[in-house]
């Protein structure tokens, strides 16, 4: 009889070691599993940036093809206004400005520009010296340039206002971002080409 416990306990070893291996099994392949599933999702994330790339790529392309048009529409409208001479021309959609900027002051050597300057040139604020760009300025436009000063001139400068406000034509809404040219026919019938 001992003999057949052995045999039984054998047996019955043998069993639980095979079920062991099942058990061991199965859950080796649950984390070869997660193994697929983690290149998947990196395989996912690497597409997905090929796509972005890609689309980065063409709206690079086409907003500077439009840029490139903004810019030559712009130079146009500058045209328009220096022909007519005026520095403001408002129009339904927007207003265009042609105006000289500032005068630019700037302080090279504060040194030297010290050892040399009025009171008038200079702001003292609780015992702080500094220079008053503004009245260097004013002083400049009848006196020399103070030492120590450099004057960049102000610039003639183009620049336009588009209005953003949704206008009622006709009793309908007019939406605004829409790029196109609307020209009246000899019968009165609004035609809309595409610009």
């Amino acid at each position: 009889m001992a003999e057949e416990l052995n045999f039984l306990d054998e047996l019955l070893l043998e069993v639980e070691a095979k079920e062991m291996e099942k058990t061991e099994a199965y859950y080796d392949l649950l984390l070869l599993d997660i193994k697929r599933m983690n290149e998947i999702i990196e395989h996912n994330f690497n597409e997905a940036e090929k796509e972005i790339e890609l689309i980065k790529s063409w709206t690079l392309k086409k907003n500077t093809v439009l840029e490139e048009r903004k810019r030559f529409i712009e130079m146009k409208l500058e045209g328009f206004i220096k022909e007519r001479g005026e520095k403001t021309i408002s129009l339904p959609n927007g207003e265009l400005k042609y105006h000289k900027k500032p005068d630019k002051v700037e302080i090279t050597d504060i040194d030297l520009f010290l050892k040399s300057a009025s009171k008038d040139l200079l702001t003292i604020i609780s015992e702080t010296v500094k220079p008053n760009l503004m009245n260097i300025k004013k002083w400049i436009k009848t006196k020399p340039v103070p030492a120590g000063v450099i004057v960049e001139k102000g610039k003639e400068e183009f620049s336009y206002v588009i209005n953003n406000q949704k206008e009622e034509e006709n009793g309908r809404q007019e939406k605004t971002g829409n790029i196109g040219v609307e020209s009246a026919s000899d019968d009165g019938a609004q035609i809309r080409r595409s610009a």
